[in-house]
C-alpha cells in the first residue's frame, strides 16, 4: 500500500494540520521544505502567521 505524501486536518476548532514531507513557499517566494507535522492558523489571530500560535483557544472565533 502506498502511503500519502501529504495529509491535511482541518482540526474541530483549531488549525490546519499538515503532515508529511512538502515545501512551503512564503510571501516573499522563500522555498523551505517541511517535514513533520505542521499546524497553520484558520482563525486569523496567531501572532505567527501563517503558524498557529494557539491563540483560537482564548477565542470562541471557531465555535461556530
Amino acid at each position: 500500500m502506498e502511503k500519502p505524501i501529504v495529509s491535511i486536518r482541518v482540526l474541530d476548532k483549531g488549525p490546519y494540520l499538515v503532515k508529511g514531507t512538502f515545501v512551503f513557499v512564503d510571501e516573499k517566494g522563500t522555498e523551505e521544505t517541511k517535514d513533520g507535522n505542521i499546524a497553520f492558523c484558520r482563525c486569523g489571530l496567531s501572532s505567527n502567521k501563517p503558524f498557529c500560535d494557539g491563540t483560537h483557544r482564548t477565542t470562541d472565533v471557531l465555535a461556530q
